[in-house]
């Protein structure tokens, strides 16, 4: 049997399947990873972009913030990728209890999937940090330079920023989802940023699978591994 086919047996076989997904689920969607981008910043901003994305410069210099923020992570025009599409239909037969996503786009929920854990955060929310008034993605696109609330204060995006922790309610509910899973399936993430990445010894099952089109430090934990195209492999569940 060959690897696409040991998946399909799975699936049918399981009613709690746990998908856990990075970056490489979303680039299908022409959101690129911006790990993976080369010289581009350096050109661009006198920064790299961890630190561009961290606590400290977003207090320290939060106009330079929105400028690469703006330019590089809000993509309002995205699609969902059959990933999105396959996830939210195998929620829908029954089988899929809850996506874990390390992404901000919002492509799951688009997509029709209901129970989407976020570990760090979702461009879609934004919040003054003065008043607390939450403010949409249009919000901040519609604004240019340091968004600002009616009463003066700074909107912040509901994002994960490097120095800042993980939101412990959502990092539970994650644990306990992939606790209980029957089946625990890793896909667009080279399971290499901590502590999400630290999520996949939790899993108790026998059914675990990766898929990512390189090779993961974890290949070797996995019961089955599929290096391609997250979007290839689900395909037939996409439609």
């Amino acid at each position: 049997m060959d690897e696409r086919q040991q998946l399909a047996e799975w699936i049918d076989q399981s009613d709690n399947i746990v998908f856990f997904g990075g970056a490489g689920v979303s680039t299908e969607s022409q959101i690129p990873d911006f790990r993976s981008v080369d010289g581009l910043y350096n050109q661009e901003y006198d920064y790299p972009p961890e630190t561009i994305l961290s606590h400290t410069f977003f207090v320290r210099k939060t106009e330079e913030f929105y400028r690469f923020y703006r330019n590089k992570m809000l993509f309002p025009d995205a699609e969902p990728n059959p990933a999105h599409l396959a996830l939210a239909n195998l929620e829908k037969m029954g089988k899929l209890r809850a996506v874990i996503t390390q992404n901000i786009d919002g492509l799951h929920q688009k997509a029709g999937s209901k129970e989407v854990l976020e570990l760090h955060g979702s461009v879609l929310r934004n919040r003054c940090l003065q008043c607390g008034k939450d403010f949409s993605l249009e919000d901040i696109m519609s604004q240019s330079g340091v968004p600002k609330c009616e009463c003066g204060g700074i909107i912040k995006p509901d994002v994960v920023l490097y120095e800042e922790g993980l939101d412990t309610r959502t990092l539970e509910a994650a644990v306990s989802y992939i606790q209980q899973a029957d089946m625990l399936i890793i896909g667009g993430t080279s399971l290499a940023v901590y502590p999400a990445a630290g999520l996949i010894d939790y899993y108790r099952g026998n059914k675990l699978v990766l898929i990512n089109r390189d090779k993961t430090g974890r290949d070797s934990q996995a019961d089955l591994v599929i290096h391609d195209s997250i979007g290839k492999v689900f395909a037939p569940w996409s439609e």
